[in-house]
């Protein structure tokens, strides 16, 4: 009598996992993806801070790397649209893949990138 409980106690959860996990793949169903915005940020996800150095991937995508000049490696990655980084050393050496999909801004300062060309490296230094 107990293994027959068993079974159907079994069977129910399996059915109701199944309707779940079906739900879920219907389109417009499931949790969006996670970004990779600061959990605690002060200002407007995308909004330019006070960094020494800030880039935002307003293109389609580009290939990122930050360095303190021969040191560590801060970040070396590709980049989507709408994440962005920043960092306050004092010195940082900068490497993008594609120029044209970031907006760098340097002391707050927005960089013209319209000119560069891809594999574009330039050292970012804090304000006086």
């Amino acid at each position: 009598m107990l293994g027959i409980a068993a079974a159907i106690a079994l069977f129910v959860v399996l059915v109701g996992l199944g309707v779940f996990f079906l739900y879920n793949s219907l389109p417009g169903q499931a949790a969006g993806p996670a970004t990779d915005t600061p959990p605690a940020a002060a200002e407007e996800a995308g909004e330019a801070d006070g960094s020494v150095l800030y880039i935002k991937v307003v293109g389609q995508a580009s290939d990122v790397l930050v360095r303190v000049p021969g040191g560590e490696v801060l970040t070396d990655q590709s980049m989507t649209q709408g994440q962005y980084l920043s960092y306050d050393q004092a010195q940082l050496e900068v490497t993008l893949g594609d120029p044209e999909a970031v907006e760098v801004h340097v002391n707050g300062e927005l960089m013209d990138l319209s000119d560069a060309e891809e594999g574009y490296t330039f050292v970012a230094e804090a304000a006086s």
